[in-house]
């Protein structure tokens, strides 16, 4: 998988994520490593949208502005994520396709369990109708 991944600070714990997403097989795009926050969402946004990249990772000190501009790009619903069941609702009630982590809350271990999470989830197909309202 093709993963687009972008910051607005660069820590040990986005260091640790890419990492674990090369060490799992996943192709890491940096498109925003660091970018100011608003930048690096819209960049990691247009990375997924346009197909360059399958999904997306952003991270910011609370992650709520990463994941507000990477949803101002068409297509992109992304989903800020404390923990590993809020990941795996996001992908399979509504197809999150980027997700947003805050860097004051989260450490390398919940980062690696969130994302995981949030890879290995396949959206549910009965939510196909509510997905595309979202459009």
């Amino acid at each position: 998988m093709k993963v687009a991944f972008g910051t607005d600070e660069a820590t040990p714990v986005t260091e640790e994520l890419k990492k674990d997403l090369a060490r799992w097989g996943h192709e890491v795009i940096s498109v925003a490593d660091p970018l100011p926050w608003a930048e690096a969402g819209k960049a990691v946004g247009g990375a997924v949208a346009s197909g360059q990249a399958d999904v997306g990772v952003v991270c910011c000190f609370t992650g709520t502005g990463v994941s507000m501009a990477a949803n101002k790009v068409p297509g992109v619903r992304a989903a800020l994520c404390v923990d590993a069941e809020t990941a795996r609702g996001a992908r399979r009630w509504n197809d999150a396709n980027v997700l947003a982590l805050s860097l004051r809350l989260t450490t390398a271990e919940l980062g690696r369990e969130v994302l995981d999470v949030f890879l290995r989830t396949a959206p549910e197909a009965s939510e196909a109708s509510q997905i595309a309202l979202l459009a």
